[in-house]
């Protein structure tokens, strides 16, 4: 039987932490290693060969795309990468696919869905026992299906990794155009986002519309509070609730040219906004995991600029 080594490399330590259980809980047999950043995964890739690389894509020194063509064009490694990243703007998807990605999948994601983004590309190239760690041999038809899912695609749409406002689109690039087969097969049919809550779409630091993602669902908010540590803000009430500590990334967007954060982070308080049982609003809060210094200084900018500034 052969020990499949997996490479996790992100720079918040909470999505390490997160994918490295999410992988040891269907194979406890693989060998998972991690790296804080692209420069330090360069490193081990240069010492050690590995089965699968999940990357994120937004880091310092050394981001995921960077780390990928370094992989794809001076060293010529043909070792399955997976992006895991917040960032899933179509031009990013095709960046990616250019670059040679073999699978992308956004953040915030469940479990399952990280796990059947695994089994889909380490099934190209190892054995359904490899996969089960067992030795036995494979039988007809059924492990490699149960190992799949009997699915053969599980990507999601690049509408539903940014959720983001529709806008129109210049004529795609023939470089791009040339990779729409790639693109396709990342990509589904998009869903609209939940309605904001009541009073989103004022301009300002409090009162101000934002986005919230979590692994099953997309919504609006109004944020009550924002620093470098957290996100205070408030949702609507729908058919389903977000789980206390669960994943979720905040979509901040700032200035004429609607530049984008996408900060990640988790539920870390969750409470009725009204004082009564059936309360239509949900006070919630997300505690920020990254350690991106770009990403803290955009914060900071979009902090001190306070009400001169619309969230997104």
């Amino acid at each position: 039987m052969k020990k499949i080594r997996v490479l996790v490399v992100d720079d918040a330590a909470f999505i390490r932490d997160l994918v490295k259980k999410t992988v040891r809980s269907k194979f406890p047999h693989f060998l998972v290693e991690e790296a804080i950043n692209g420069r330090k995964a360069q490193s081990l890739l240069e010492k050690q060969r590995y089965d699968l690389v999940l990357c994120d894509w937004e880091m310092p020194e050394l981001s995921g795309l960077e780390l990928l063509q370094w992989m794809r064009n001076e060293r010529s490694l043909d070792t399955p990468f997976i992006m895991v990243t917040s960032r899933g703007d179509r031009d990013n998807v095709v960046a990616a696919v250019q670059s040679g990605v073999s699978e992308y999948i956004g953040k915030p994601f469940s479990s399952d869905a990280l796990l059947k983004k695994i089994i889909k590309v380490l099934s190209r190239r190892h054995s359904a026992s490899d996969l089960r760690g067992s030795s036995r041999p494979d039988t007809p038809g059924g492990s490699a299906e149960v190992l799949t899912g009997g699915s053969a695609t599980h990507a999601a749409s690049v509408s539903v990794l940014t959720q983001s406002r529709p806008a129109p689109s210049p004529p795609p690039s023939p470089a791009a155009t040339e990779a729409s087969s790639s693109v396709a097969a990342l990509t589904g049919a998009a869903t609209t986002p939940a309605p904001a809550p009541k009073g989103a779409g004022k301009s300002g630091a409090r009162g101000s519309s934002a986005q919230l993602r979590f692994p099953d669902m997309t919504v609006d908010c109004v944020v009550q509070a924002l620093s470098l540590k957290e996100v205070k803000a408030v949702i609507r009430r729908g058919e389903r609730i977000p789980q206390l500590l669960s994943q979720a990334v905040v979509d901040l967007e700032q200035g004429e040219e609607r530049e984008v954060a996408r900060i990640n982070g988790y539920i870390s308080k969750l409470e009725a906004a009204e004082q009564k049982m059936d309360s239509a609003l949900i006070a919630i809060s997300i505690r920020f995991v990254d350690d991106d210094p770009q990403k803290m200084e955009y914060l900071s900018k979009m902090i001190a600029m306070g009400t001169g500034k619309q969230y997104f």
